[in-house]
């Protein structure tokens, strides 16, 4: 299934990933680091969506309280569960 998620407290704006039987098949950052958060999406791609919440939940940018790996372990946990 399709979601988006708008972030809150870093550069990107939205983010737009597909979950299918818990595992991430896509993701899609808009605006913030353009490499760093290709990297991000092709590193979880494949991924079980709790194993990147456990491994990204609690991320932080510089002097920010979160980052954009950390709100895509907030939107991943905002989903319903399948």
């Amino acid at each position: 299934m399709k979601y988006s998620y708008i972030p809150h407290g870093v550069c990107s704006t939205r983010i737009d990933f597909e979950v299918e039987n818990g595992v991430i098949k896509a993701v899609q950052f808009t605006g913030g680091c353009n490499g760093n958060l290709k990297g991000i999406s092709s590193l979880v791609t494949g991924m079980k969506a709790e194993d990147v919440i456990a491994k990204l939940e609690g991320t932080k940018c510089g002097f920010k309280q979160t980052s954009c790996p950390d709100q895509l372990a907030r939107a991943l946990k905002s989903i319903p569960k399948e």
